[in-house]
């Protein structure tokens, strides 16, 4: 067996013939061969996009109230151990090894995907830990998504949008109805798509599973530095606004607080843990903006629908310089239709190869924005890092640099940083 973490992580990328293999049967085999039972309450959240920031905004609040909480996020920016979190804390190496090998002890003769490995992996390590809570994020989908070998208390489905259409299919509709999947028969849903597809609607509806709309059930409204939440249960006022900055966040931040609000029989928490949750709450890489002249934006966003959230963000900063784009993208995402949402606000495009099979080289970044008519400035580099440099060397103080288009993008520079 593999000994370290680095050695284990290659692993798991060679041992199955695909790296992505929807299903349930193997992951669900090897759960059982482990033993994998959790006595503690289970929020699984699921969506397109504004999982993270949700998983993140409940984690805080739950631990501003005193609750040990486990994390379960994906991808990862800089280390594989951001996946995992015990009460705040990423995993350490050997808790994440030990749990591999557990993993690997029980897994024949079944074969396991990177992720599947990884999802039975933190739980393993969950129920060791004896967390009061975990927080699961769905990695693709729901319904085949590993995540879904566990019964969850309470389901969460956030924006739903374009996404992995190889997998989920080429509407919304489809899109939902695999997002729905993580739905269980009398455990609420709570969705924070203000205009779910009927898909998920009818799927709750048809297994008896309690909707929450935002919009209908639960909202917020915004205040002068503050905000409100509201929902059929009450309210809760002059709440702080999130320190994860964007015009989205909002929103994220109601639907957390709905899923705690079905939760509050086993998970109660005061407005106290809210408030400072709120100020605390932290997740790199969405809209993170960097202060300092130039000004820096990091932004994971990679599908139309995060870059139209991205945009909107943009257009509340102070005005004033040139705004740079540091962009790089894999080649199975629209790189035409994210671009297409910040083309009238960039005025310098410097676009960046990613490695691995996955990653398109500049070339490909390139002719994505001539195909919808970018007319500003293209410059081609061979990784983000390199991109970014030359950006900073080039910009004026009043100017703005944005990096985004990828985990990959942003955690490339975020390394330039640190």
């Amino acid at each position: 067996m593999p000994q370290s973490l680095p050695d284990w992580l290659a692993y798991l990328e060679r041992i199955h013939p695909f790296a992505i293999e929807m299903g349930l049967e193997r992951v669900s085999a090897v759960r059982e061969r482990l033993g994998l039972n959790a006595d503690f309450p289970i929020i699984t959240v699921g969506g397109t996009n504004g999982k993270g920031s949700v998983c993140a905004m409940i984690e805080a609040i739950l631990s501003s109230a005193g609750y040990r909480v486990g994390l379960y996020t994906s991808p990862h920016l800089l280390r594989y151990n951001e996946r995992v979190r015990v009460a705040g804390h990423p995993a350490e190496d050997d808790a994440l090894t030990g749990a591999f090998s557990r993993v690997e002890s029980a897994r024949a003769p079944d074969s396991l995907t990177y992720f599947e490995f990884g999802t039975l992996a933190a739980m393993d390590i969950f129920i060791r830990e004896q967390v009061d809570v975990a927080v699961l994020e769905v990695g693709l989908g729901g319904r085949l998504d590993a995540v879904n070998v566990f019964d969850a208390n309470c389901t969460v489905v956030t924006a739903v949008d374009f996404d992995h259409m190889d997998y989920l299919g080429p509407d919304r509709e489809s899109i939902g109805r695999e997002k729905a999947g993580i739905f269980r028969p009398a455990v609420p849903v709570v969705c924070g798509d203000e205009n779910p597809p009927a898909s998920v609607t009818a799927h709750a509806k048809s297994i008896g599973a309690p909707l929450f709309l935002n919009g209908r059930d639960f909202g917020y409204k915004r205040g002068r530095g503050d905000w409100q939440y509201w929902s059929t249960q009450g309210k809760r006022s002059a709440l702080p606004s999130p320190a994860l900055r964007g015009t989205y966040q909002l929103a994220n931040a109601a639907t957390a607080l709905a899923a705690l609000e079905q939760m509050k029989h086993r998970l109660p928490v005061d407005m106290g843990a809210i408030r400072r949750a709120m100020v605390e709450v932290d997740l790199p890489g969405r809209f993170q903006v960097i202060p300092g002249r130039p000004l820096v934006v990091l932004d994971v966003a990679h599908n139309p629908h995060a870059a139209r959230g991205l945009s909107a963000s943009l257009g509340e900063l102070p005005g004033g310089g040139r705004l740079i784009a540091v962009f790089a993208m894999l080649k199975d995402k629209d790189i035409a239709g994210v671009a297409q949402h910040l083309k009238s606000q960039v005025q310098e495009w410097l676009v960046a190869g990613l490695p691995g099979p996955r990653g398109a080289d500049s070339a490909r970044v390139e002719e994505a924005l001539i195909s919808i008519g970018v007319t500003a400035p293209i410059r081609r580099f061979d990784t983000p890092d390199i991109a970014y440099q030359s950006a900073i060397r080039s910009a004026g103080q009043d100017d703005k640099i944005l990096v985004f288009g990828s985990f990959f993008t942003v955690g490339a520079v975020v390394r330039t940083l640190m």
